[in-house]
């Protein structure tokens, strides 16, 4: 008998479009004779294109004949035949397809026009038989239903009882799945005890945090300085340093010229370290020996404080003796400049706004920094050490007309890896070598090497690539030719050495001399901008230091005012 097994696979296309099969052999049958009626078509399309009495002519009527075994067959097997049945309809579709195999084989040449060939006909019709025998005697001879009674009534007794255990399987595992959920409950009730205890802590743990955020704040406020020590060059060319309030008096100075830049450093470091601990001695020298003293230690320095050294409180306000005015200029722009009182511009924006409020928060960012920022001498180059938008640490080497030359390529997580950065770059830069394009063009005897490439927007770029492999500076910026990379790379090698450092909080001023040979001076944020220039040169580099301390002691405290600029 046909079987009567399920589909192994639900939903398929005979379910989804025709209905669902009782058996398997009821989908094969639904396929075999769409397949039949599919070789039919194509033998009577072959047939109409190609010509008499050759081989693809045969092809053609080979498809055709192969048409009415496979037609048959599915619908035998659609039947619920015993496989007695079944399998006479397969032999006889196999003597069909071999009379049809063995017509191909002789045509056309061994093939008689006119009355054909008897045996191949023969073999194809005994085919056509068995499988006729199949689908209408067998069934008439046989009745599967009534044989297969007992055996398909036993079948059904052995699913109930399945059934029935299954049912009692169900059962106890509802059983289980009660006694889980009441477990659940009581580990739900002990959690939200739990997590009653934890936010009490929370609550305990955040009081306790913001005690230690307001002592560290108290901390920070006695840590916290209102002066900045300064680096400069005297009158005779030799370096000191001073201690100015941001109130603009000097508080505390060298006393003395130092050889060069780097033992005043020193000496400014050593102060640094030891005077917050430093005790108080009174020492009771008679005047004429404190005279003699002084005079044999020479000279007081030009730039030696004041006397009256008093600081200020946060509340004291501080005395400005300039006014920052506001005006729209001829191209509607909105600007500010820095007058002093005796008419003298000491600062202006360097840059128009496209509004008043734009231009009024830009003096809001030069009261703000102005007073606490250091200044650099970039003399042509200098190297800057900040802190970007994320906190990290970066340094980029800067030309006096305002170019940054090259930057770090990566953020630092603390201000000594950045100078470590920055001092493997200071050492190695000017004798690196030179790789073009993965091939090395130039020897060098340090311990990196430039590579010159192209990058894939088609502009070219340089990197300096340490031995390690860590890439040490980049210049941030691709150039137009190969030769103005290489000639970037000349500067970096001719300048990194020997230019001046300095760690940028939130801004610094630059000191540069310009192209016509006057000294100026510019406030850039860490961020890169400028935000403030001289607005004039100066015939020395002390002239514009003192530019830059006037604009320090005056800017704090300076109002703004809203002027003509055609008065």
């Amino acid at each position: 008998m046909a079987s009567d097994d399920q589909p192994t696979q639900e939903g398929g296309l005979y379910e989804r479009r025709i209905g669902t099969p009782t058996t398997t052999d009821e989908v094969n049958g639904y396929w075999l004779f769409g397949f039949g009626v599919l070789l039919g078509l194509a033998g009577v399309v072959v047939f109409f294109l190609t010509d008499s009495a050759t081989t693809t002519r045969g092809i053609g009527y080979a498809l055709a004949a192969l048409a009415p075994p496979f037609i048959m067959l599915g619908a035998v097997i659609r039947f619920p035949l015993r496989r007695t049945g079944t399998y006479l309809g397969y032999l006889g579709t196999a003597v069909s397809v071999l009379g049809v195999v063995w017509f191909v084989n002789i045509f056309p040449g061994g093939w008689s026009t006119t009355t054909g060939e008897t045996t191949i006909i023969a073999v194809y019709g005994v085919g056509l038989f068995l499988i006729g025998l199949a689908g209408t005697v067998v069934p008439l001879l046989s009745d599967p239903v009534y044989e297969d009674y007992d055996r398909m009534r036993g079948e059904a007794a052995a699913a109930t009882d399945a059934a029935e255990e299954t049912t009692a399987e169900l059962e106890s595992t509802r059983e289980e799945l009660d006694a889980t959920r009441e477990e659940l409950k009581s580990t739900e009730s002990e959690l939200a005890t739990a997590r009653e205890e934890l936010t009490s802590t929370e609550s305990d743990l955040e009081a306790a945090r913001e005690e230690r955020t307001a002592a560290e704040a108290a901390a920070a406020s006695l840590r916290e300085s209102k002066a900045r020590f300064e680096l400069f060059e005297d009158a005779s060319g030799k370096p000191r340093w001073r201690l100015r309030h941001r109130n603009g008096n000097v508080i505390a100075t060298s006393g003395q010229g130092y050889s060069s830049r780097g033992k005043a450093q020193q000496g400014l470091h050593s102060v640094r370290r030891n005077a917050l601990g430093a005790g108080l001695l009174r020492i009771e020298t008679p005047v004429a020996e404190a005279e003699a003293v002084a005079d044999d230690d020479g000279p007081e320095p030009e730039d030696a404080a004041e006397p009256d050294v008093a600081v200020p409180s946060d509340d004291e306000e501080i005395a400005s003796k300039a006014t920052f005015e506001l005006f729209e200029d001829a191209g509607g722009d909105w600007r500010w400049r820095l007058v002093h009182d005796n008419g003298n511009i000491i600062s202006d924006s360097g840059e128009g706004y496209s509004s008043k409020s734009n231009a009024e928060r830009a003096l809001g960012r030069i009261r703000e920094h102005v007073a606490a920022a250091d200044y650099l001498q970039v003399d042509p180059t200098a190297f800057e050490m900040f802190r970007d938008v994320n906190g990290n640490w970066r340094w980029r080497l800067i030309h006096e007309n305002g170019n940054i030359l090259a930057d770090s390529g990566e953020e630092y997580s603390s201000r000594s890896k950045a100078r470590q950065g920055l001092d493997s770059v200071r050492s190695n830069a000017a004798e690196a070598a030179l790789e073009v394009d993965g091939e090395e063009t130039e020897s060098g005897s340090s311990n990196a090497a430039f590579e010159l490439y192209e990058d894939a927007a088609g502009e070219y770029r340089w990197r300096l690539r340490h031995d390690n492999g860590n890439i040490i500076a980049d210049p941030g910026e691709g150039y137009a030719s190969k030769s103005n990379a290489r000639d970037a790379i000349g500067r970096i090698r001719e300048y990194a050495s020997e230019a001046d450092v300095l760690d940028v909080g939130s801004a610094a001023f630059e000191i540069y001399e310009d192209a016509g040979g006057d000294w100026r001076w510019r406030l850039r944020h860490r961020n890169g901008n400028i935000v403030a220039d001289s607005g004039e040169g100066y015939a020395s580099r002390p002239n514009a230091v003192d530019g830059i301390t006037s604009v320090k002691r005056n800017a704090p405290g300076a109002e703004t005012e809203t002027v003509d600029a055609s008065e």
